[in-house]
């Protein structure tokens, strides 16, 4: 039986996050990836949150949101060599930005 390509954003994330992380403790080992994606989550939103605490007032996009983008963004991710999880978390929060960036363009496009 062949096994199908699951679209879960859940799912994606914890297989990211499997290739991402390279701690020898994690990489094999469900329970401690399980763990991991919960983590790795709140520090995402954590620095969606002052990202967007940096916006100007009238900025609608949510850090959930912001996460939620970052994370689409960051799947498709192929060519980057991931150092750590310093490196992981900045390169993280540069895109955010540049989200925010690309968002406030768009409105001031609008009017």
């Amino acid at each position: 039986m062949s096994t199908m390509p699951t679209t879960d954003p859940t799912d994606l994330l914890a297989r990211r996050c499997r290739e991402l992380v390279d701690i020898p403790s994690v990489s094999g080992d469900e329970g401690a990836l399980e763990e991991l994606v919960p983590l790795v989550h709140a520090e995402l939103h954590r620095i969606a949150k002052r990202c967007i605490a940096g916006e100007r007032a009238g900025q609608t996009l949510q850090a959930t949101a912001l996460v939620n983008e970052a994370y689409l963004r960051l799947i498709d991710v192929r060519r980057v060599n991931w150092q750590n999880r310093a490196h992981f978390l900045a390169m993280s929060a540069r895109l955010m930005r540049r989200i925010l960036v690309e968002v406030a363009r768009s409105k001031r496009y609008q009017k």
